[in-house]
């Protein structure tokens, strides 16, 4: 009897374990802050060409993703994904998408709405000028390069992952990329989906 009891207190003891360890944000894939990183206060516009700030971030989670209306491939792709989980978690999260241009000299407020409004209009795309766009970037654990404006098809290098900042308006966590020989470097909206659940009721 004692050995059964042993034996049930093991079983009892490893799927407590592996529970805790699948809901336990740093076990999970995603960089995630213990400690959320403060932002600084900013001010961007809007596809409507209204003044954006910190604020804006406070109230509900967010998730921020870099791009710009002329990227072939990686930035639309990304979007659809966050349409995908912003339509999977809205229902039970207060959830805001941010599209943040780093492509300020071609992306007007205007175009910045035609391209946004294709996914989704609720979402924000962002934009301001580069004074103001860098160190809100690098806050957020992201990067963008400009090399070569005198051309009209230059290319934007920039981040493909997608930063989560939560409702106190701080960075918790950042979602990388899955990297695949031939292909674009994505986020996995599925697993996306999933870490963030972990997150947000963890926090």
């Amino acid at each position: 009897m004692k050995r059964l009891w042993l034996l049930v207190i093991v079983v009892l003891s490893l799927f407590l374990s592996a529970c805790s360890s699948e809901n336990d944000p740093q076990n999970l894939n995603a960089l995630v802050y213990e400690n959320a990183k403060s932002l600084s206060d900013f001010t961007l516009k809007n596809q409507h060409g209204e003044p954006v700030t910190k604020a804006q971030f406070k109230g509900q989670w967010n998730l921020v993703f870099l791009g710009y209306t002329s990227c072939p491939d990686i930035c639309p792709l990304t979007l659809a994904k966050l349409n995908a989980v912003y339509k999977e978690l809205e229902a039970d999260y207060p959830l805001q998408i941010w599209f943040v241009s780093v492509d300020p000299n071609r992306d007007t407020a205007e175009k910045r709405k035609q391209y946004i409004d294709y996914f989704n209009p609720n979402f924000l795309a962002v934009s301001g000028e580069h004074k103001d766009l860098f160190p809100v970037v690098r806050e957020l654990g992201l990067i963008y390069a400009i090399s070569d404006t005198t051309k009209a098809d230059y290319a934007v290098d920039h981040s493909a992952s997608v930063a989560l900042v939560d409702d106190t308006g701080a960075l918790r966590a950042i979602f990388k990329p899955e990297f695949k020989q031939g292909s674009v470097p994505l986020i996995n909206s599925t697993q996306l989906t999933q870490e963030f659940k972990v997150i947000a009721n963890y926090y």
